[in-house]
């Protein structure tokens, strides 16, 4: 199993890495970016990112960073974006224990809901469904609106009522939606 802790400025480059070998020519760069934006994006609550370290090196990462609404302030809410693994790497569970590890513990500090934009198949495992983000609109315009899937904690803000997310500067850039 691979050791997983606190993605740190110096894991910069082994990160852009992992983005430009897991994602294809046409989105690498831009998913690189984010990535990198992330780890260094300053937010209250605060954005986590997590590695993966298998055989000495850096092979996975994740981010979580926090979302907000117009509803009620103590509402708690993160979107995981982005994640990979070096394609050597794939299919052995490392990705599935950088989601695991991010849940727990962003899940110790009360999160009312995870988000995620991305194979239904794939984050259904966790527990992700578009059912549960049926109330809650991206903060913008879906490619993809299959992809739009959440994880409910906590049934806090909307009572039934469709709210409006909003999100971290880094990910304020409609081409990732």
């Amino acid at each position: 199993m691979p050791h997983i802790r606190l993605a740190r400025g110096i894991d910069h480059n082994d990160i852009r890495d992992i983005y430009l070998r897991a994602f294809p020519e046409g989105e690498c760069k831009l998913i690189a970016r984010l990535a990198l934006s992330l780890l260094s994006e300053e937010s209250n609550p605060e954005t986590i990112g997590l590695v993966a370290e298998a055989d000495g090196r850096v092979v996975g990462h994740v981010a979580f960073s926090p979302v907000t609404t117009d509803g009620p302030s103590h509402w708690l809410g993160y979107i995981l974006a982005p994640l990979a693994v070096k394609p050597e790497y794939q299919k052995g569970g490392i990705g599935s224990a950088l989601i695991r590890s991010g849940i727990e513990q962003l899940s110790i500090r009360g999160v009312d809901a995870f988000f995620v934009y991305g194979d239904p198949e794939y984050y259904g495992r966790f527990g992700f469904t578009a059912e549960a983000a049926g109330r809650f609109l991206p903060p913008y315009e879906l490619q993809y609106p299959f992809g739009w899937q959440a994880m409910v904690m906590h049934e806090t803000v909307s009572n039934g009522q469709t709210v409006k997310l909003s999100c971290v500067a880094s990910l304020r850039e409609p081409a990732l939606w």
